[in-house]
């Protein structure tokens, strides 16, 4: 689950360092600057869309886990779960139908519910401690 958050970031950043790199070159430009500015936007672009894959991939397990530790309500996992679908779902559109990409968009609308729901969660109501316990499970006969 790390893992899929950390090349979210990495993917993240370098975007951003390509946006950074792109405003630089408009503010003092040399060669051909409007291609390369271009360019330099593209590539930020899709890097950004790839992060949205991983990001996705993120919120699926970390959904995951809150139906799994009891520690929040059901509910919010289920919807972490439905926002990292949707991040997954709205990168392919995003490339595979370009036309239906800003109607794709409606489907990361779960994961930002999600994300302010267990921001807002942990803030107010922390997480119940202990976790409900789950019923005894009974003995497997070999």
């Amino acid at each position: 689950m790390a893992a899929f958050g950390l090349v979210n970031a990495a993917l993240i950043l370098g975007s951003a360092a390509l946006l950074g790199a792109a405003a630089q070159l408009a503010r003092d430009p040399f060669g051909d600057a409007a291609s390369l500015v271009q360019l330099l936007y593209v590539v930020s672009g899709g890097l950004w869309s790839a992060g949205g894959i991983f990001f996705g991939l993120w919120l699926i397990p970390m959904g995951w886990c809150v139906l799994r530790s009891g520690w929040m309500p059901r509910a919010l996992g289920w919807i972490l779960v439905g926002g990292g679908v949707g991040y997954v779902l709205d990168t392919f559109v995003g490339y595979l139908a370009p036309g239906l990409a800003a109607a794709a968009d409606v489907l990361v609308v779960p994961a930002t519910a999600g994300e302010l729901w267990m921001i807002g969660h942990l803030l107010v109501r922390g997480v119940r401690r202990p976790a409900p316990q789950p019923a005894p499970q009974p003995a497997r006969q070999l």
